[in-house]
C-alpha cells in the first residue's frame, strides 16, 4: 500500500547545527532552505530538520538508519571516530555504526546494498508506542509486515517501504530510544485507500486532499500519505 518513505522529519533548536553535522560532517547536500526547517536529500528520501514553532514538530530523540555502501564503511568510521565517541554492531554480515546529531537523535550508518556514493537512502526508522501490540496491528493494516520481534515485548521490527521498529519505552542499541512527536511521509498511490485502512483508530483527521492526506496515528506521530 505505501510505496515508499517520502521524508523524515526531526525537530532542532539550531537549524545551523543541524546544517553543519549533516551536510558538513555527513555529506547530504541541502535541497531546500526556509526560515524554519532545512532539507536534506538522502538518496530517495528527504531528512527535514525543523525548528519546533509549529505543528507537526519533527521528531524527538528518535533513532534512524542511513543507507551507505558495503565498501564505504571502514572510510565513513575513520572519517568520524576522530571527533565523536562511536559505537557498532553487526546485523549478520552487515556493520552498523551509531553516532548522536547535534540534539541528541541517534543516527545509524548501516551497510546496505545501495550505490552511493555516500549516504543513499534511509532505511529505518523507530518510533516510542504506548501499546505495542496497538501500533503493531496498526502499522500492519498499512501494509507493513512483522518479521521480529523482541523476546521482552519492548520492541516489534516491521518491513514496508522501510525497516519501521516500535519500542515501548527503553534503551536500544547505543543508548537509542524510540523517537516521539516524528512526522513521516510516506508515497502511495492512493492516499484514500490508506486513510481507509486505518481511518478507525487515527488519533486525528489533520488534513485530506485529493492528492495527500495527513494523520496522526494512536501515539500522535504525524503521518502523511501522498502521492508519489
Amino acid at each position: 500500500m505505501l510505496s515508499g518513505l517520502a521524508w523524515l522529519a526531526l525537530e532542532a533548536k539550531s537549524l545551523e547545527s543541524a546544517r553543519e553535522f549533516y551536510e558538513e560532517r555527513l555529506g547530504l547536500t541541502v535541497s531546500e532552505r526556509g526560515a524554519d526547517e532545512l532539507v536534506f536529500a538522502a538518496g530517495e528520501t528527504d531528512l527535514v530538520c525543523r525548528r519546533p514553532d509549529d505543528l507537526p514538530r519533527g521528531g524527538l530523540h528518535t533513532h534512524f538508519a542511513f543507507s551507505i555502501p558495503e565498501d564505504e564503511y571502514d572510510d565513513w568510521w575513520d572519517r568520524l571516530d576522530d571527533e565523536y565517541d562511536l559505537e557498532e554492531a553487526q546485523f549478520g554480515p552487515a556493520r552498523s555504526l551509531y553516532l548522536y546529531d547535534p540534539d541528541g537523535n541517534c543516527v545509524e550508518l548501516g551497510q546496505q546494498d545501495v550505490a552511493g556514493p555516500g549516504i543513499d537512502g534511509i532505511f529505518e526508522v523507530v518510533l516510542e508506542v504506548e501499546n505495542l501490540e496497538r501500533a503493531r496491528e496498526f502499522y500492519e493494516d498499512l501494509g507493513f509486515e512483522t518479521v521480529d520481534t523482541g523476546d521482552d515485548r519492548k520492541r516489534v521490527r516491521l518491513q514496508g517501504p522501510m525497516a519501521l521498529e516500535l519500542w515501548e519505552p527503553h534503551l536500544g542499541i547505543a543508548d537509542a530510544r524510540g523517537g516521539v512527536h516524528v512526522d513521516l511521509g510516506f508515497e502511495t498511490d492512493d492516499p484514500s485507500a490508506a486513510l481507509a485502512a486505518v481511518r478507525d483508530r487515527i488519533d486525528s483527521l489533520e488534513r485530506e486532499t485529493e492528492a495527500e492526506i495527513v494523520v496522526r496515528d494512536p501515539d500522535g506521530h504525524f503521518l502523511t500519505f501522498t502521492a508519489p
